[in-house]
């Protein structure tokens, strides 16, 4: 199953159900694709267990490497930043990237579609540049972008410019 372009986060569902600006029928049946998501990933990762274990060591290794460069708390308020800026793709799988039981790796995608990536990421005080790439797995499709993120008043990162490249 393809994720539905209009299909919302969980973080921002629950915003709008609990606002009262979503039934409760409507934030179940999101929810459940949702749901449906990750249980196809998982039925494709069981059928395909060498493909799904030569993924996941990427994903360590690019998350390893990524930690070591500019260290993990960063990298967590930079891809939770990123779910919250609207019609942005990968945010159905950043969403819980605050959440430090989850190990970082989970939240890259190096060869399965939809990729997302980490390229690069500049701190300059209280702003971020951090380089991405998502969407396809082919380099002539993929989408480059440079995301400028700078912390609002209350201290949490918050989208300030997007450039594709």
């Amino acid at each position: 199953m393809e994720v539905p372009p209009h299909l919302l986060p969980p973080q921002k569902l629950t915003r709008l159900w609990e606002d009262g600006q979503l039934s409760r029928q409507e934030y179940h049946a999101a929810m459940a694709i949702h749901a449906k998501l990750i249980i196809e990933e998982m039925v494709e990762a069981r059928d395909h267990p060498a493909l799904a274990y030569l993924d996941q060591l990427l994903n360590q290794h690019a998350a390893a490497k990524l930690k070591r460069r500019y260290g993990e708390a960063i990298l967590r308020e930079a891809m939770l930043a990123l779910a919250e800026i609207p019609g942005f793709p990968p945010a159905v799988y950043l969403w819980n990237a605050g959440h430090w039981h989850v190990p970082l790796h989970c939240f890259l995608r190096s060869r399965k579609e939809p990729v997302f990536r980490i390229r690069d990421l500049r701190v300059a005080g209280p702003k971020v540049v951090i380089r991405i790439e998502h969407g396809s797995k082919d380099p002539r499709q993929v989408i480059r972008e440079e995301v400028t993120l700078r912390r609002n008043r209350i201290g949490e990162f918050v989208a300030e410019e997007r450039i594709q490249s």
